[in-house]
């Protein structure tokens, strides 16, 4: 995540320093980054030039103290452990002056407990970025319990400078917003699959090729609206008490998992995962992504010029 990151807020015209833990990593990450430029300039996003510009606002350290030298904000991008991401902000709290914004991109910890051992928790906030976080729009902004009301405005200040969609998460929990939703879905969808109700390409399909396609434009509360409230009050009264309730994985997944068959990047999961259908498929969201990405920038200019 960190260097589609630090990708997005070049593009958006910061000076950005990209910190790894060695050498290789700091490789794969530029790597990895360049890649996305690229595509990026293949679809039509920027010329040549441009990305040529964008990638000299980035620079590359394994070096902590070089990384938040000089920096007004600093977004953690490290494996979601919260030990790790405690030891991570009681460091970054000595290095960093106190004007400066901490924030993690944790998919669903505790800002509260990321903070625990700071001196000033008021200026700790999760932002969590979507994969791929250049592509997808949406940025949760967490407060813990003391962060206060200038670093949230000001995470919201950087976030529409990098062109996305900002949300504040007025309570925090477990797993925020997104996430509430989106393993909700994936509950009911090994649940599906468990008891035999179809295959994994008819329970995917059903997803992408019905609401997938309404949802990028009414969320499921606005499609609520749309589809009447008594219909869908009526049909929540006899369908939830048969729905999924499962506090844990199921054991299909359990057993994929102990397998160490974990989805792409061992070859299979759910799915099998050559190189050529991981290329196939990885490419096809990027497409579908960068498209929606273009009416979001074309959408935003509009409204620009008549502001």
């Amino acid at each position: 995540m960190g260097h589609s990151i630090a990708l997005n807020a070049a593009w958006a015209g910061m000076d950005v320093t990209l910190q790894g833990i060695d050498e290789q990593n700091c490789e794969a990450g530029w790597k990895s980054l360049v890649r996305k430029l690229d595509v990026l300039e293949d679809h039509g996003l920027f010329s040549g030039s441009e990305a040529q510009q964008i990638r000299g606002r980035i620079t590359m350290s394994i070096s902590i103290e070089e990384a938040v030298k000089g920096a007004t904000f600093v977004i953690e991008a490290v494996p979601e452990n919260l030990e790790l991401k405690k030891s991570l902000f009681t460091r970054l709290d000595g290095l960093c002056g106190e004007h400066v914004i901490l924030a993690s991109n944790t998919s669903g910890l505790s800002p509260t407990s990321i903070a625990s051992e700071v001196r000033l928790p008021e200026r700790v906030v999760v932002t969590h970025f979507w994969n791929p976080a250049h592509l997808i729009p949406l940025v949760e902004v967490v407060r813990g319990e003391r962060t206060n009301d200038d670093t949230v405005k000001r995470s919201f200040d950087l976030l529409h400078q990098m062109k996305k969609k900002p949300i504040e998460v007025k309570k925090e929990l477990p797993g925020f917003i997104g996430n509430r939703l989106q393993y909700a879905l994936f509950r009911e969808a090994q649940y599906l699959l468990e008891t035999g109700a179809a295959s994994k390409e008819d329970i995917d399909a059903a997803v992408t090729y019905s609401i997938g396609r309404r949802l990028p434009v009414t969320g499921p509360l606005q499609s609520a609206d749309l589809g009447g409230l008594d219909v869908f009050s009526s049909i929540s009264d006899y369908l939830f008490s048969d729905l999924s309730s499962a506090e844990e994985s199921l054991p299909v997944l359990k057993e994929l998992v102990k397998k160490e068959k974990l989805g792409e990047k061992t070859g299979e999961g759910f799915y099998k995962w050559d190189e050529s259908f991981s290329v196939e498929i990885q490419l096809k969201r990027e497409k579908e992504l960068i498209r929606y990405l273009k009416e979001d920038l074309a959408a935003d200019h509009v409204m620009g010029g008549k502001s």
